[in-house]
């Protein structure tokens, strides 16, 4: 499914080089469910936002389903992650003067489907991470473990292979980010891919696959 061939990604900081991808080779099969944990600095994120197709490497191939995506221009990119990839971040970023149900619509407006798909696609995930009540509430109007939810609906909605989470309970108390873990689990089982950063080392237990980083470096890759 996706395939990492020495990926290269430096910044700038404070007129000095650092390395946030360091010569990454790395292949992830369809159905994985694979946490990448490291010290803060250590190239996640980075790593997270190349898979996802938010940012470009300096050097290397990235081939998504065996179509490499290094010289795609950004609509193609865009159209790539609609197609393949859902998101979902510790900061939830919902459009707070959105309902939930627009909130997880907005993937399917953008991807011009029909009225009455929007209706049944949003409908059926409200359902699936447990919000139908909740359907006409703002987000202010929900607890961090709902909000959540809704960032993971509209991150399925259009039903995508490979979900990328950054982070997803680090706003959550134990019961929320339990719940929320779960429903990524779930997902998983169902047979979407599952790629996730975190710091904390009970949610990375859980993964089936360990990928360590430091400093722009896979250093360890272990399969339980």
């Amino acid at each position: 499914m996706i395939e990492l061939q020495q990926l290269d990604k430096t910044y700038l900081l404070g007129g000095k080089p650092l390395h946030a991808l360091d010569q990454v080779d790395l292949s992830i099969e369809a159905g994985e469910y694979i946490a990448i944990t490291g010290p803060s600095g250590s190239g996640k994120s980075t790593l997270l936002n190349m898979v996802g197709l938010l940012d470009r490497p300096d050097q290397g191939r990235y081939l998504l389903n065996g179509q490499a995506t290094e010289q795609l221009t950004e609509e193609q990119r865009a159209a790539l992650r609609r197609a393949h990839i859902g998101f979902i971040f510790q900061a939830f970023h919902l459009i707070p003067r959105l309902s939930c149900y627009e909130n997880i619509e907005l993937p399917l407006l953008l991807a011009e489907r029909s009225r009455a798909e929007r209706r049944q696609r949003v409908d059926r995930v409200l359902a699936q991470v447990g919000l139908a009540k909740q359907a006409g509430q703002r987000p202010n109007q929900l607890s961090g473990g709902q909000m959540q939810r809704v960032a993971i609906a509209r991150a399925i909605v259009l039903q995508p292979a490979l979900l990328l989470a950054d982070e997803p309970t680090g706003n959550l108390d134990q019961k929320s980010g339990r719940e929320v873990i779960e429903l990524l689990e779930a997902l998983n089982r169902d047979g979407m891919t599952l790629l996730l950063v975190t710091h904390d080392p009970t949610l990375s237990d859980r993964a089936r696959r360990r990928l360590q980083m430091v400093d722009g470096r896979i250093v360890s890759d272990t399969t339980l």
